[in-house]
This record gives structure tokens, sequence and C-alpha cells, in this order.
């Protein structure tokens, strides 16, 4: 006679962003929570993404930042290099001080983890493949938070050594000679930063007009400028249509018929969600081209069972996911919850310079019609940006005519993701553009330009 399946409230599939978010939550409201993960706690946000991407965002600003003192007047200090392989060790020092944090914090609040793979087998039941065999568990809610991966073209096939996909491009012996970044979204245009700064030559395929499609043009002028500057070379309106190993590097060639020889290709065209093999269809779970449905308070079809991150499809940034799990845990404890605003959620891109925005975007406006007040000022009038050496970008407010109320700003510029947290507080409290220029700021300080953008 088999053994009785366990009985939990709480079961959390996948442990990046919103599964540890939410067990963290769930518990500290007096939950019973049982977290399966079949990598590492905190996810591929922690483990392949966005932590290892600015990781390296970080060394290789600081290279290029001694690079060229000698702008600010420091002497040349002579040939200046960085060492990959601890460069690389230094990426998985802070993912395993992450991972470590997490499961200490979940352990702590008494959250079950446990290392396997989780498998619906009804509305109410799953079923855990781990080492040591199958394990039952019925719950009374769960919550799918499995992520996504890179999306491999059917052109290309990553070999992990010359092909790669983000997955592969946090390790290395030496720097890459000659990289070839195939995506110009937020991504590539990140990689194509890392990898030129850190002294590579870097061939960028943009398959369109522009880098970053989906911005406003004059954020991608600024970030292009900075590129060319790099010495970048940016093959506009070339959309890859293969890759091939050629011994000791790659040839990738377009629809038009060019092509690029690299050392190696560096894929960054889209993610695919982790929803296969879930059980879903047993669980009465409704997807849409994998990626799970559902509502304001990420309930699925099944309403006792949540769906938040990347595997939804929705805004696939880790704060978001974060936000998601919080949320969601107190709703599934009977808490009230305002759903997320998603057109208020604060978003960076880790370039140099930064490029951040909140809220209403000029390209939006134009695009449905609706007149706004833009007002904006370049850095290169900015005390605090000459000094540093960083004049390059802008900050622009957007603005309701009538009310006066911010709407929402972009900023291109130093420590961009981090001054946007003025505009986004007045965006998320509504606040009249009179706010912003009545706060003093410092001087001198980049924030100063956040006032002149208001008045």
């Amino acid at each position: 006679m088999s053994a009785q399946p366990e009985r939990i409230r709480l079961l959390v599939i996948g442990g990046g962003p919103a599964g540890h978010e939410a067990a963290s939550t769930a518990a500290t409201l007096g939950a019973s929570v049982t977290l399966v993960e079949e990598s590492i706690v905190g996810g591929a946000a922690h483990l392949w993404d966005c932590i290892p991407s600015k990781t390296m965002v970080a060394s290789a600003r600081r290279l290029a930042a001694m690079r060229s003192g000698g702008t600010l007047g420091v002497s040349d200090p002579g040939e200046i290099d960085v060492d990959m392989p601890r460069l690389s060790d230094h990426v998985d020092s802070i993912t395993n001080k992450l991972a470590a944090g997490f499961r200490e914090l979940l352990e702590s609040q008494r959250v079950e983890l446990i290392s396997g793979r989780a498998r619906f087998t009804g509305p109410n039941s799953a079923e855990v493949t781990t080492d040591a065999g199958l394990r039952s568990l019925e719950f009374d809610a769960a919550l799918i938070s499995t992520g996504s991966r890179p999306w491999v073209p059917d052109w290309a096939e990553p070999d992990g050594e010359r092909i790669l996909t983000t997955r592969h491009a946090y390790h290395w012996e030496k720097r890459p000679e000659h990289i070839a970044i195939v995506g110009s979204g937020v991504t590539g245009v990140e990689f194509v930063h890392i990898f030129a700064s850190l002294g590579s030559k870097v061939t960028l395929l943009v398959s369109r007009h522009h880098v970053l499609p989906h911005r406003d043009t004059e954020v991608a002028m600024e970030l292009e400028a900075d590129f060319l500057e790099r010495g970048v070379v940016l093959m506009k309106g070339s959309r890859a249509s293969s890759v091939q190993r050629t011994g000791d590097g790659v040839v990738v060639t377009t629809q038009d018929g060019r092509s690029v020889e690299a050392t190696h290709v560096l894929l960054a065209v889209g993610s695919v969600p982790n929803s296969e093999d879930l059980g879903l269809d047993l669980a009465g779970v409704t997807a849409e081209r994998g990626f799970i449905t559902v509502d304001e308070y990420q309930r699925t079809s099944v309403p006792h069972i949540y769906a938040a991150g990347d595997v939804t499809g929705q805004l696939p940034l880790s704060s978001v996911a974060t936000m998601q799990g919080r949320k969601l845990a107190r709703h599934l404890m009977g808490h009230n919850v305002r759903p997320l605003d998603y057109p208020k959620v604060t978003q960076a891109i880790f370039t140099e310079p930064e490029i951040a925005s909140v809220g209403l975007e000029e390209v939006d406006a134009a695009a449905v019609g609706r007149k706004v007040r833009i007002t904006k000022v370049p850095f290169a009038s900015n005390p605090r940006a000459l000094i540093q050496a960083a004049p390059r970008g802008f900050v622009k407010v957007i603005s309701d005519p009538a009310t006066r109320v911010v709407l929402g700003g972009t900023i291109v510029g130093k420590n961009a993701s981090e001054l946007i947290a003025v505009i986004a507080l007045a965006v998320q409290s509504r606040l009249q553009v009179e706010a912003l220029v009545e706060t003093l700021m410092v001087h001198p300080s980049m924030t100063e330009s956040l006032t002149e953008a208001a008045e």
C-alpha cells in the first residue's frame, strides 16, 4: 500500500524572483510552503541573467574608466587588461552568495526546499522527480514561476564555445577577440557595452533602422553614438539567417547576403517560457504559445493556481517578478492587494550611458495621439556631468499639460538607473511638476537636471 501524499498549503514551482519572494511572503503570513527548484534558488535572474550581466557591466565600466583617465588628468598607468577567469570567479561568487542567502532566509521561515522537477498530476496534486525518486504532493494553492530560457532560432546551433546564447556569456578563459552580437534589444546592447568596454572588437547586427527599436529614437541615437566611439561596427538592416563554425571562428550571414566573420557569435534574440512538461493540461491551466494566462492578481484559469514572472509573458523584469510574487502571496492569504500598475514600472538598461524610464514615454504618447508636455535638459549643461566627464545624455520629463501631473520620464546618462527613482516617485504619487521644481537638489549633482527638466 503506497504512502499517503503529504498535505501542504502552498506549492511553489520555481525558485526565481517570483517564486522565492512568494514563498517568503506567504510563510511570513502563516502559510505552510514547499518550494521546488531543479537548479538554484534565485533562478535564472541570479544564475544566468540579471546579476551576472550587471557584474560584468561593473567590471567593464571600471576598466573603461581606467583606460580613459587621461580626460580627468589621471596619468596613463600603462597597459590595463581584464583577467577573464578572475572575472568569471567573481560572477560565480556573487551568484553563490545570493543563492545561499535566499536559502538561509527561506529555511529560517520553515519553507521546505525540494531539489527536483515538479509536474502537476491534477488541479490539487503534483509529483516531484528528485534524485531519491518520485515524491507525491497535494496542495491547496500553487504558484508556477518557472521562468524562461533563451530562444534559439532554427538557423543556429549553439555549442557553448563559438556559437553562444546568453547562458554561455559569463565564463571565459580569455576575452573574445571579435564577437558578433545578433539582437539589438535590451540584452543585446548590454552585451555590446560589456565586450566593447573589455576591449573586444564587436559587430552588432541590427535588424531594423536603429538599436532598441521600441524605444524613443533620441534614446537609440545617444547609445549608437557611444557605440561608434568605442569602435563598435553597426550592421543596420541586417537580419541574420545562418551561423556557421569555421574552426577557430564563425561566419554570420544575413538575409540580404551580407556576412561577418568573427571569433564568436552571441545570440540575444528573445526568450521562450519554461512551461512544457508541467502537466498544465492535467491541472486545467490555460496557456497561449507557451505563456500561462493570468488575471490582474496572477491567477490562472484555475483560481487557486497562480503564475508569475517570465512564464506569463508579462513585463520580463526580475523586479516585476518579485513584486508579482509578493502581491500574489498576500492575495492568496486573504489580504487586500492593489494589482501591479505595469505602465508605472521603472525600467533600466545598463549600458554606458545608462538608459532608464518610467511611466509614459514620448513614443507611446505619439502612438496614441495623446497631448503631453515634454521638457528636456541635456547633461552637457550639468556641472557634475562635466566634472565626471560624462556629458552624454539627457533628462526628459513628460507631464499632462492640463493638470501638470508627471506622467513619465526618460533619463539617458551616467547613473540613470538611480536617478530615475525621483521621477518614478513622482509618477507613482501623481505629483505635479512643481513638486520636482520646488525640490532643492544637491549642487553639484546630476539630480539638478531633473529639476531643470521639470520647469
